[in-house]
């Protein structure tokens, strides 16, 4: 039986609504961290170069935004210097979770990256800076049996304290959004600090390792998300899954099992458990977590998307678009879906909806490497028309 791992992530674009653990949840206790399983990473953790302005960053600080924040209000110009038409112009992408420095030397980070580029950039300003989780507010990703849920963030901008104290202080906040389309009059949000944003970055870091197979690494940064934040439940699910992978089942069963002692109905450690149970030959362990996971969370992320998928090898094409149809219904910005529902499309001959389909597709793609790949099958498509 193949395992299946679930790894909760807070991911900028997100990811973050993330999951937020109770305050009262204790450190971590030393058994759960295992550094002789694994060896020294190959890239270094600093963790005080996350929010480090680099000189080019300072550069584009004194002559693009001081001058505009000397003009009027601080928020805005730092927001129109970053974001508006014409200027730095920043775009979203998730393929990787960027330092301030990388996002800005890239011009490009998913939504925690550009969360952090700018609170680096605010706190330079001298600006009051709120990091808020987006609450109510998930979706999902995977590579290979390796499944993401991505939460979300923003960042919520004051006026320098000096000026704030001069003005109605509902006037002297901003909220900046990295997603288009975000209602932020009926966002629920929660304020995370500082501690919290360091162990999301380094949470995400983990997770990006662990979808590339380099082990060592991702046990470095999900060392680095629970010493950093002991409440960080996230981290501890991450370390959980870095153990599996690695075959220390006692290891992760003790991570897993410190996640479900805060949050017993936890799905990703129920369904990671489980798993673990199942991979030791303690079927009756395993039954008990999934019947429990089946209480809290009736549907199970990429479920009707994996019996598509069997159904388009099957070659049964009108039952897979009635599953990617269902999948699109309950998560419908997730890109993969949009892909797979064009090419049922393809196999029945439906030209049409194929080609909206793979558009909708484009739209939703979070990297530039999704967007290229589809770019170039809408392409090829619309060639054979």
């Amino acid at each position: 039986m193949k395992l299946k791992l679930l790894l909760l992530i807070a991911m900028a674009c997100g990811p973050c609504g993330c999951a937020l653990s109770p305050p009262n949840v204790p450190p971590a206790a030393p058994p759960l961290l295992a550094d002789a399983l694994f060896n020294a990473p190959a890239e270094a953790i600093d963790i005080d170069a996350i929010f480090a302005l680099s000189p080019q960053m300072r550069q584009y600080l004194d002559q693009q935004i001081l001058p505009r924040a000397r003009r009027g209000n601080a928020q805005r110009a730092l927001v129109d210097a970053l974001y508006a038409q014409g200027q730095l112009k920043l775009e979203y992408d998730a393929a990787r979770t960027r330092t301030a420095a990388e996002a800005f030397e890239a011009r490009s980070g998913n939504c925690l990256s550009l969360l952090i580029m700018t609170g680096a950039f605010a706190q330079a300003l001298g600006l009051q800076v709120h990091y808020q989780s987006v609450l109510d507010e998930e979706a999902w990703g995977r590579s290979d049996e390796l499944h993401f849920f991505i939460g979300h963030v923003n960042i919520r901008l004051g006026a320098r304290p000096s000026r704030a104290r001069l003005s109605n202080p509902d006037d002297d906040w901003m909220v900046i959004d990295f997603l288009p389309g975000q209602d932020l009059e009926r966002q629920r949000t929660r304020e995370i600090d500082r501690a919290r944003v360091l162990a999301m970055f380094a949470n995400n870091r983990a997770a990006e390792a662990l979808s590339l197979g380099d082990l060592d690494q991702a046990y470095a940064w999900a060392r680095e998300a629970v010493r950093g934040d002991p409440a960080f439940l996230s981290a501890y699910n991450t370390l959980g899954v870095v153990y599996l992978r690695r075959g220390a089942l006692p290891q992760a069963e003790a991570a897993l099992r410190f996640v479900l002692a805060a949050e017993p109905d936890n799905p990703h450690a129920l369904d990671n458990l489980a798993a673990l149970m199942q991979r030791s030959g303690r079927a009756a362990e395993a039954e008990a977590l999934w019947a429990q996971l089946r209480r809290v969370q009736p549907q199970a992320p990429f479920a009707w998307f994996r019996e598509g998928q069997q159904a388009m090898r099957e070659g049964d094409y009108r039952r897979a678009r009635r599953l990617f149809e269902r999948e699109i219904a309950h998560a419908p910005d997730y890109h993969e879906f949009h892909f797979w529902l064009a090419l049922a499309h393809l196999r029945l001959g439906d030209i049409g909806p194929a080609r909206q389909e793979l558009e909708l597709a484009l739209a939703a793609s979070t990297t530039r490497e999704q967007q290229g790949l589809y770019s170039a099958k809408l392409q090829r498509l619309k060639d054979h028309l």
